[in-house]
């Protein structure tokens, strides 16, 4: 199974439209915060991660270059 950003943007917007049905109440709408809650925590991660991915990609892109500043974050 690959799962991609796209979809993950797919579920975001479907939990959004879960969420703004005026016809969930009670239980049920407890039920699905309780689910979006658990899908905001995961993306997060996910983006977090695709983030990490794409800064290193970067820094070793610009690796060979004499000038290139490492961020202080990177630094030792």
């Amino acid at each position: 199974m690959k799962t991609t950003l796209g979809d993950l943007n797919t579920h975001l917007f479907a939990q959004l439209e879960r969420l703004n049905d005026e016809e969930i109440t009670g239980d049920k709408l407890i039920e699905e915060i309780n689910r979006a809650k658990s899908i905001t925590s995961v993306a997060h991660q996910i983006i977090a991660a695709g983030s990490l991915v794409l800064k290193a990609k970067q820094l070793a892109d610009d690796h060979m270059n004499a000038d290139t500043v490492v961020p202080k974050m990177l630094e030792g």
